[in-house]
């Protein structure tokens, strides 16, 4: 089976979304790495840069992949595509 890529996923510990992202990558029994904006709010300009614009949380990465948002990874979830993506 082929290693699973590297997650990050940028966060505040409020916002529901971030919440059900984590849980669903939780379910596919995947790690990641939580970067904290409120906590962190110096990573706040990298993460716009990285997801081209995007200023809402969360933003998910998987390896070089930005999947985009909590609907954006469940859609992709629905039609089979994160757990290719997952290398699964």
């Amino acid at each position: 089976m082929p290693a699973t890529p590297t997650i990050e996923i940028y966060t505040k510990p409020t916002c529901g979304y971030c919440h059900a992202a984590k849980r669903l990558l939780a379910q596919k029994g995947v790690g990641f790495t939580e970067i904290d904006i409120a906590a962190r709010p110096e990573r706040r300009g990298e993460m716009v840069q990285r997801a081209n614009g995007g200023r809402t949380v969360p933003q998910i990465f998987i390896g070089d992949t930005h999947v985009g948002g909590y609907d954006d990874m469940a859609l992709l979830d629905r039609r089979g595509g994160l757990d290719q993506l997952l290398g699964k």
